[in-house]
């Protein structure tokens, strides 16, 4: 599986910004996605996952009910949406996909993750 991101920007903080990430391969669909993100000097953190089975979803706490993640299996593409965005979510987001998950299940580690896209850069300014 192939990850292409985009979306990535410059925003104000309490703007939106909505980052895709396109996938190639034909596993797609059984494959869980997640969003992690990594600030400068920082470690890769998880942000949010969605099960193959599009059942399941969580979200770090720092973004819970300000972000939603979705996916859509027939375009290979799974979403980011980014509500109320402050200046502590400026980092470059990274879209990742773990395969052999049970279908309900989300992945929130980063050594759970198979694949790795190429990140976007997301920049809140205050």
């Amino acid at each position: 599986v192939q990850l292409q991101a985009c979306g990535g920007g410059l925003v104000q903080a309490g703007g939106s910004l909505r980052l895709s990430c396109a996938a190639s391969g034909r596993t797609f669909s059984t494959c869980a996605m997640s969003w992690f993100r990594q600030a400068p000097g920082k470690e890769r953190e998880f942000v949010t996952g969605i099960s193959w089975s599009e059942r399941n979803t969580f979200y770090a706490d720092s973004v819970k009910g300000r972000f939603t993640i979705s996916r859509d299996n027939a375009e290979n593409t799974v979403y980011l949406q980014m509500n109320s965005l402050k200046p502590e979510d400026t980092a470059v987001y990274y879209c990742a996909a773990a395969q052999g998950v049970v279908p309900n299940g989300v992945v929130t580690t980063v050594g759970r993750v198979d694949h790795w896209g190429q990140g976007t850069l997301v920049t809140v300014s205050s």
